[in-house]
């Protein structure tokens, strides 16, 4: 596969996967509780390359970045705000080495966890945060940001927007959603899919979706609601392997890699373009996904 863009491709009619979770496996090499991801991106680079490299094995067509906390505001919490430019370069040049020439690299982008609405920021630092990550991973060598688990359609526009002002990446902008006590679903902000989907789009986003809080069989009315909303937008998933059940105290995904495979051509043919996986899977998920998404 050449790396043409990821939206020129999907209109081609191509169905792409994408990677799965990331910080279950960085827990299991060793990233304690409270502790920085973006800084293993400086002190354990291989442990982090490792995970991009398990993907891209599995036969991901895109991998993500060990930088989704990697605004100043969520660095600054470690006391590593001055190094954010640094640390966000090194993740994505970690994937870059991962994915080779073969795959895309689509850079991870979270919320900075500042509230417009409670104005205990502004605008434009919000702005300014977001254009200095996404210039530090083009930097780095990505070919898109995906600005992922945003509940707020302000903080969601205004990354959008510092990307496509400041870097000639693709923009790929995804929401969370929970189901309401009334069946419908909504961000903790209580944005619906619709209108997250339609503002995305309008701010720029070349690529829209969801992401984390549900498994595949409730995104498939999510995707369904983005599509109608934006029919020729492509549209990305990146579903949890299913609802979390405590075991012993532990949150576990029950979700195995042929539950999640099966529900793949529905998925599709819901309108999602591109999918891969969030919390609690793995390689052999992406692997199996890859699979049922290329047999058709």
């Amino acid at each position: 596969m050449s790396r043409k863009s990821i939206t020129e491709t999907v209109k081609n009619g191509k169905i792409l996967v994408s990677d799965g979770a990331w910080g279950t496996f960085l827990q299991k090499k060793g990233l304690a509780p409270g502790e920085c991801p973006e800084l293993w991106c400086a002190e354990r680079p291989d442990d982090v390359y490792a995970v991009a490299k398990d993907y891209v094995d599995a036969g991901a067509d895109m991998i993500e970045s060990d930088s989704f906390g990697g605004t100043r505001f969520k660095l600054e919490h470690y006391g590593l705000a001055a190094r954010t430019a640094e640390l966000n370069e090194q993740a994505a040049r970690i994937s870059r080495r991962a994915a080779g020439d073969r795959v895309w690299v689509i850079a991870s982008v979270g919320p900075t966890g500042k509230l417009l609405v409670m104005e205990d920021v502004t605008e434009q630092e919000l702005s300014d945060a977001f254009a200095e990550q996404a210039v530090a991973l083009e930097k780095g060598g990505a070919d898109a940001v995906c600005i992922e688990t945003m509940s707020a359609i302000d903080e969601a526009v205004l990354a959008i927007r510092a990307a496509k002002e400041n870097t000639r990446l693709e923009v790929i902008c995804t929401f969370s959603f929970e189901l309401t006590q009334s069946g419908e679903f909504r961000t903790m902000m209580g944005v619906s899919p619709a209108a997250a989907a339609t503002a995305c789009v309008d701010a720029g986003a070349d690529i829209i979706g969801t992401n984390c809080g549900n498994g595949i069989e409730r995104m498939l009315t999510i995707v369904r609601e983005m599509r109608a909303a934006c029919p020729a937008t492509p549209i990305l998933v990146h579903a949890n392997a299913g609802l979390p059940k405590n075991v012993n105290g532990a949150d576990v995904f029950p979700e195995t890699p042929e539950d999640m495979a099966r529900q793949v051509p529905a998925l599709i043919a819901a309108g999602a373009n591109i999918i891969g996986g969030c919390c609690g899977t793995t390689p052999a998920h992406i692997s199996a996904i890859a699979k049922a998404a290329r047999a058709g």
